[in-house]
């Protein structure tokens, strides 16, 4: 791998593979590489007034992929990556929300994100000798998921269509489709029957 001919793609490959990140190496570079680039991206975001348009083409930019017309963000927002974050159609992000995507944050169709939620995708090491070193992990949130205000999602957590994390939580594993989590750390509490 060379740092000055990966692609987004390469990149995104790599992260999927849930291989540890070294202290120092090629792909550690990058990291930081890539932040820089999300830093000036989200400076535009954050820094002005953008139209729901512009926004649109801003996030285009930072997660280099094409973002749906239909996604809409309240600024504002930060990432220390950007390239790998895939939005669905429908996806409200509210204001002050972080997201740390190296690892991979996928949003599906129609799901809010409630002010000031954080994602997680890497770890560091647990030996001391080692605590540089880091561990991607990727956050898969379904179809028309709730986010309340002020929660944290840990890296490697799938959460399943439908469903509801009450405001606050810490989400240190799954979530089933169409049930409600709440709490520190989240732990589901009902099952949401559509009549």
């Amino acid at each position: 791998m060379n740092e000055k001919t990966i692609n987004i793609e390469q990149f995104r490959k790599v992260m999927a593979t849930k291989e540890e990140i070294c202290d120092g190496s090629e792909m550690f570079i990058i990291f930081h590489k890539l932040a820089q680039e999300a830093l000036q991206i989200t400076s535009e975001i954050n820094n002005k007034y953008n139209t729901p348009e512009q926004i649109v083409e801003l996030f285009s930019k930072l997660t280099g992929t094409q973002v749906d017309k239909s996604f809409r963000c309240f600024p504002p927002f930060y990432t220390d990556c950007g390239k790998n974050i895939k939005i669905g159609k429908n996806v409200f992000i509210n204001a002050c929300c972080r997201f740390q995507d190296q690892g991979g944050i996928e949003i599906g169709d129609g799901s809010l994100i409630g002010h000031n939620t954080t994602i997680a995708t890497l770890n560091h090491d647990f030996n001391p000798d080692k605590r540089a070193n880091l561990h991607p992990s990727p956050v898969k949130i379904g179809k028309k998921v709730w986010i309340g205000s002020d929660c944290t999602i840990l890296p490697g957590v799938e959460i399943g269509d439908g469903a509801v994390i009450g405001a606050g939580s810490v989400v240190t594993k799954n979530v089933p489709a169409s049930s409600v989590a709440v709490g520190s750390p989240a732990r589901v509490i009902k099952q949401i029957e559509i009549k």
